[in-house]
């Protein structure tokens, strides 16, 4: 069962301007056991409605009359902060809203249903209800007030304005040197800060693997492309990793490295069941990384829920290379960093201003 921070089930409040569609979102969470305890069909009825019952997570559609879900979101972080699940389309053009939703203080997504729903009700029902949970779980406090990176340009160089203090000309990592950073829940400004902070005299090669679902990856992947100086795109299957590349796991496939008879990096994607219930799994970028890579190689582990994550730490870990987790007092959701550091296998646990200064650090030569 799902619970709230009163002990009781998940109280949820729906917001969505079709009738059918609050009716659907209520029956597939109240089998799920999260007390639906109001619902809304607009974003000024919503924050009316949350501040009323002050429920312990929201799920927002987007557009809506009278007000859209991008301003309730802002409304509701204003008068009555509560976590906000966004339902998003499958649609592209439907991505940069929901990422504009999580500028303003929405603290995850998931695919709004239709019509698999008849045939794969069970597994709808799940991801909702498993999104649901993890939502009521965010630490509000963690996320609210933090900035956006300014947007990089993309032809600097590092500056002592812009360069991790831990980078200094100096002290930068061996070119080559490679990152595999992972993160669920509330992941996704903070993965945007840390690559953005990334000097680029390091000629890092980094591979990120943010759960999120299929059809949403390359869009984070261009809108991290315009706020770093690296080169951010979507993994494809086959392609080589150079220095200065970072690499986004696509929703709906695993992301493994692998390396060629010369040594160099390659990224080869998997169609393999969901581990942990996720694809792609951090655990399986981790582990194939810990395998190949031969120069100086960082795991990263962010903010989110459950265990994914933690045994490819431990492989890093035991491949010689260095771990860093995201704290508890800046993580959304204090799970999978918590359980990676209880685990034995963390080297140094940060802030997320500092993971990139740390991350550095433990692979300079």
């Amino acid at each position: 069962m799902s619970a709230s921070t009163s002990g009781g089930p998940t109280r949820a409040v729906v917001v969505d301007d079709s009738r059918f569609m609050r009716t659907l979102i209520r029956t597939l969470l109240e089998d799920g056991d999260v007390d639906v305890v109001a619902e809304a069909s607009n974003g000024r009825e919503a924050i009316s409605v949350v501040g009323e019952h002050r429920p312990d997570v929201v799920t927002m559609d987007i557009e809506m009359p009278e007000m859209n879900g991008l301003d309730a979101v802002e409304g509701i972080m204003n008068e009555c902060p509560t976590p906000v699940l966004m339902l998003s389309a499958h649609a592209e053009a439907d991505a940069d809203v929901t990422f504009e939703a999580l500028d303003r203080g929405a603290v995850d997504f998931v695919t709004k249903p239709g019509g698999e729903v008849t045939s794969g009700m069970p597994r709808v029902k799940r991801e909702l209800v498993e999104k649901i949970q993890s939502a009521a779980a965010v630490d509000l406090d963690a996320t609210r007030g933090r900035s956006r990176p300014p947007t990089a340009d993309t032809n600097r160089r590092t500056t002592p304005d812009t360069a991790p203090s831990a980078s200094s000309k100096t002290d930068l990592p061996e070119e080559g040197s490679t990152i595999i950073i992972g993160a669920s829940t509330g992941g996704p400004n903070v993965v945007e800060r840390v690559l953005a902070s990334l000097p680029v005299d390091a000629g890092l090669r980094v591979v990120v693997v943010q759960h999120m679902p299929k059809g949403f990856t390359k869009r984070f992947a261009e809108r991290l492309d315009a706020r770093c100086a690296y080169d951010v795109r979507e993994a494809e299957d086959g392609e080589r990793i150079a220095p200065g590349q970072i690499r986004i796991a696509p929703g709906g496939s695993h992301l493994l490295v692998t390396a060629d008879r010369a040594g160099r990096l390659a990224l080869e994607l998997s169609d393999d069941e969901p581990l942990h219930g996720v694809k792609p799994a951090i655990d399986l970028t981790m582990a194939s990384a810990a395998e190949v890579v031969e120069s100086p190689l960082a795991g990263v582990l962010l903010t989110g829920m459950g265990r994914d994550g933690v045994e490819g730490m431990s492989r890093i870990d035991r491949a010689g290379g260095h771990t860093v987790a995201q704290n508890e007092e800046t993580s959304a959701i204090f799970g999978m960093p918590k359980r990676a550091i209880e685990a034995g296998c963390v080297d140094t646990v940060a802030p997320d201003g500092r993971i990139t200064d740390e991350t550095l650090r433990g692979i300079t030569t």
